[in-house]
Order: C-alpha cells, then structure tokens, then sequence
C-alpha cells in the first residue's frame, strides 16, 4: 500500500476563500492518496482587538454562530459531522448567497441529521475555549497576518492556497503535488500575487 499524506484544514464557514479551497481539497480526496482532518479557526477570533471599518466589524460580529454550531455539532455528536456540516452550511453561504446565519444553520443541521436545537449554540459561548484551542492550533503554524484557510501539508502550513475557481480532477492533483512540493522545501515561505477575480463558485 503506498504512503498517504495527511491534510490538516482550518476553516471558518463564512470565508469565500476558505471555500474555494476546501472544494479543491474535497476534490483531491478523490485523486490522490490523502487523508484529510478537518479544523476550525475563527475569523471573529482573528480580529478580536483590531480596529476595523463598522460594516466588517458587524459581519465579524455575526461570524461566531456558524463557526459555534460546528463546533457544538464536534463536541456533542462527533468528529465525523464536521465536514458535513461545514459542506451543508457551505453551500448556503457561498453558492446559494444566502447570509441569513439562522436560516442557514437550521437547514444545514437538518440536512446531516443533527438536532435542531444544536442550532442555539450559535448565541452561546459554551464550547468557545474549544474553538479559540482550534484557532489557536491553525494560526500558530502560520502566523497572525494571515487569514483562512490554513492547510498543513504533511505538517508544514500555509495559508491557502488561494485558487478560483476549484481545480477539479488531474488539475486539482497537479496543483496538489506542487503544494506538497514546496512545503518540503525547508525555507520556503510564501508565493504570493494580487487577486484578480473573486471566488467562483461552480
């Protein structure tokens, strides 16, 4: 049998970007010999104390109830729901559009058959400590400029790769292998170019 690599992926729900990357990710579980661990980080814990314009600082604000849900949905059902949850909720915010947060995860948790009431820990902070340790794990192998996603190829991190839209198949493996390239690279730390487009979602 031939050696797997191992992917670490944090994520916050409500990132386009994060997104875009976990469907190139979703896609290279399919082409090449990968196991995949699925993380959270939080964008509102990344901006905690910094001065940003109102309108970010309100989305920031929002940004604790999808993230809160899944990890309630980690700790109290299982590390086996949270890329289902993650692709169910995903779906709504990027594709579908749809920023109605309570909407959202009423109809994600639904669709991976997780209870409903999961849904109220979207206002509570009862699994924070949880979520910042899985925050903190994530952006400490990276660095605080950054944001998400941030993947760890076989142990060596980055943010990103920032990619729109989704590589699918040979590409999404091609792009895999370069990623695993360069993160056994000792010294390497950064490629990096003014994005052009937004995140495209097919």
């Amino acid at each position: 049998m031939s050696e797997r690599d191992i992917a670490d992926f944090w994520f916050d729900p409500i990132c386009p970007w994060a997104w875009m990357t976990s469907r190139w990710m979703t896609e290279v579980e399919k082409v090449r010999p990968v196991d995949v661990r699925w993380h959270v980080m939080s964008l509102a814990v990344l901006n905690e104390g910094r001065d940003l314009p109102e309108g970010y600082r309100a989305a920031m604000d929002k940004a604790w109830g999808p993230v809160r849900v899944v990890v309630a949905a980690r700790e109290l059902h299982g590390e086996t729901y949270v890329k289902p949850l993650y692709d169910a909720l995903g779906r709504r915010i990027h594709p579908g559009g749809n920023k109605d947060w309570d909407a959202v995860i009423r109809e994600a948790l639904a669709e991976v058959g997780l209870p409903a009431d999961l849904a109220e820990y979207a206002g509570r902070d009862d699994f924070d400590e949880q979520l910042r340790a899985s925050h903190k794990e994530g952006i400490s192998l990276v660095g605080e400029d950054v944001g998400t996603p941030v993947v760890s190829f076989n142990g060596v991190a980055f943010f990103g790769p920032v990619v729109t839209p989704a590589p699918k198949g040979e590409a999404a493996a091609r792009l895999w292998d370069g990623a695993v390239l360069v993160a056994s690279t000792p010294g390497f730390y950064e490629l990096k170019r003014t994005r052009t487009e937004g995140p495209i979602f097919d």
